[in-house]
C-alpha cells in the first residue's frame, strides 16, 4: 500500500512465491501478492500438497491510461507440460480449482474471483 499511497504505483506485482496468492485492488490499483511460478520445472515432482506446481495463471490486467485505475482483470488459467504452458489442457476441474483457490486466497483483501463460461477466471470489484 506504501507503493501505491507514497510513490504512486498503479499496480504491485508479488512473484516468486510458487503459488498464487490473494489478488487486491487498494484506492483502484492492482495489488498482486503473489502470482506463483509462470513456468517452472517442478513437473514430476512429489509432496508438493495443495498447491499443484503445474497449473499457472497469466494475469491480464487492463489499466487506465490517465488514472491507472484498474479497469479489468482476467486471469487465463494454463497447465504445465514439458516446459510449456498448454491453455486447452487446463481441464474445468483444474480452472475451478484454481478459481476456488483464489477465491480463498482473495476474500480477506475483499475481492471475489469467479470463473466464467469460457474458462477464464475474473476479478469483478466494482
Amino acid at each position: 500500500m506504501t507503493l501505491i499511497d507514497t510513490a504512486g504505483f498503479d499496480i504491485v506485482h508479488g512473484h516468486s512465491s510458487h503459488h498464487p496468492k490473494g489478488i487486491e485492488v487498494y484506492r483502484g490499483k492492482l495489488i498482486l501478492y503473489g502470482c506463483g511460478d509462470f513456468l517452472n520445472d517442478d513437473e514430476g515432482i512429489k509432496g508438493l500438497g495443495p498447491f499443484r506446481g503445474d497449473r499457472t495463471v497469466a494475469y491480464l490486467a487492463q489499466c487506465s491510461a490517465t488514472t491507472g485505475d484498474l479497469e479489468m482483470l482476467s486471469l487465463m488459467p494454463f497447465q504445465i507440460r514439458n516446459f510449456q504452458l498448454k491453455h486447452k489442457q487446463a481441464n474445468d476441474r483444474d480452472r475451478a480449482w484454481l478459481a476456488q483457490t483464489l477465491d480463498r486466497e482473495s476474500k480477506p483483501f475483499g475481492t471475489q474471483i469467479t470463473l466464467g463460461q469460457n474458462g477464464i477466471l475474473t476479478a469483478p470489484w466494482r
